[in-house]
């Protein structure tokens, strides 16, 4: 079974080493195993919870997208957007806030945090707290719900949101799905294997830390001046260092092959001066680093190439999240006028007379088709071919019993100037139609 894995950038930052080593490569690397279908967005409307700059939100935009360019996302195999261009996610996250507890929202660790950093000043509890803020896990459960991901790669720390997201998803099924299970209900994939790389200073590399090594930003240079601060021991050149433990040997690891790992460690054990070692750091990371970065630079500098990629990917996106919303406003209760009266109507003759039709036949080549035309004979709906008669009619059945839902995936074409809504709307009364005669049988059963 293909396993779905979705995977979000929050878009307010450049991207740098550590970010490379530790999610863009990895999280590439997987995308490319047989049996995955992934989902990479920016989640450029969460970045609006932690940024009220709107340049550095169109930077950060750019960069990031440029980043996973660059570094080798493949778009064909990928499904690659901007969060914002998904309307359908903003609408399902409405859906999904109508059936979440706000005691639950309560004990989310972010909210939390920031009142607990608000009590312990002294200040109201929910001080600077934002909307956005302490809905940011409803939004975080449309993103993964909206293409029922089976996957989420996340650090421990996030693991409360899919467990909320499964919480929201299993209370939405029991509501809404009528038997069905509307969505999937994600595991959160822990990142215990992600190397974690030490930044300048040995801590963990972090923008917050100011320890970080420039990816792309600055070029060479910048990648030199950067390594040339990494903190090592006092040891002088000749003086055999101990490798193990050393920050600069875990950035080279980061890089190197086997080969190249045990020469590095061999040649420090024999004295190599630490100012070599770290050109031979710069020398290997460049090897990797310069060619995606001549990518980058083509990227940044032709902004319309990467708004093309992720159009084409929001077009990929929304092929499958439009017709799913329209399921789930089905669910709900948001459906067209035409089929809650047509549930309401009697289902006699008058009333039949003015439904669509579906029409079985077989043609001359032996195959089999079925179509769907208005009460005056008009086409609404041709099917493609198929070997076996029951096949067709059990495309029909579906129509008939579930409306338009089936029509994403069913092999028919619309009629040449028909609309879509025409034919959503045909079916959706006949789907009306059907249920209300079992209805009607049911009750007349009932009574016998």
């Amino acid at each position: 079974m293909t396993q779905r894995v979705l995977t979000g950038i929050t878009t307010t930052g450049t991207p740098h080493l550590g970010n490379y080593v530790g999610a863009i490569r990895p999280a590439i690397a997987a995308s490319r195993e047989p049996g995955v279908e992934s989902f990479f967005f920016l989640a450029d409307y969460h970045a609006l919870i932690k940024c009220d700059d709107p340049a550095r939100i169109a930077r950060s935009r750019l960069e990031i997208a440029a980043t996973w360019l660059a570094a080798g996302l493949d778009t064909e195999r990928v499904t690659f957007y901007a969060q914002s261009d998904i309307p359908e996610i903003t609408e399902l996250n409405w859906l999904l806030t109508c059936v979440t507890a706000k005691g639950q929202m309560n004990r989310a660790h972010a909210y939390k945090a920031s009142v607990d950093a608000n009590v312990a000043k002294d200040e109201d509890p929910d001080a600077n707290i934002t909307m956005g803020l302490y809905c940011y896990p409803i939004l975080m459960a449309a993103d993964i719900l909206m293409f029922n991901a089976h996957r989420v790669p996340v650090g421990r720390d996030q693991i409360q949101h899919i467990e909320m997201a499964r919480d929201v998803a299993m209370r939405f099924n029991h509501l809404y799905g009528g038997g069905k299970d509307l969505f999937v209900l994600p595991e959160a994939e822990i990142e215990d294997a992600v190397a974690t790389l030490p930044g300048l200073d040995g801590r963990k590399m972090s923008k917050s830390y100011d320890n970080t090594v420039p990816l792309f930003e600055g070029g060479p240079k910048a990648l030199q001046q950067a390594i040339a601060r990494v903190v090592t021991d006092s040891k002088l050149p000749g003086e055999p260092k101990d490798p193990e433990g050393a920050h600069l040997v875990t950035l080279f690891d980061a890089f190197a092959d086997a080969a190249q790992r045990e020469t590095f460690r061999a040649d420090l054990r024999a004295g190599l001066a630490w100012g070599e070692a770290k050109q031979r750091l710069v020398d290997l990371i460049e090897a990797h680093v310069g060619p995606m970065r001549a990518r980058y630079a083509e990227l940044v500098a032709h902004p319309e190439q990467i708004e093309s990629v992720l159009q084409a990917g929001a077009d990929k996106a929304r092929a499958r999240a439009t017709p799913f919303l329209k399921e789930l406003r089905h669910a709900v209760g948001l459906r067209r006028m035409v089929a809650s009266a047509a549930v309401e109507a009697k289902a006699g003759p008058a009333h039949k007379a003015e439904l669509a039709v579906f029409k079985q036949y077989r043609e001359a080549d032996g195959q089999f088709y079925f179509k769907l035309t208005t009460a005056h004979g008009d086409l609404l709906l041709q099917s493609q071919a198929f070997a076996e008669g029951r096949v067709a009619g059990a495309w029909v059945k579906r129509f008939k019993t579930e409306g338009a839902a089936p029509l994403a995936e069913a092999p028919v074409s619309l009629a040449e100037g028909v609309s879509r809504e025409a034919v959503e709307a045909a079916l959706a009364a006949l789907q009306a139609h059907e249920a209300a005669e079992q209805a009607a049988k049911a009750s007349k059963a009932a009574q016998a």
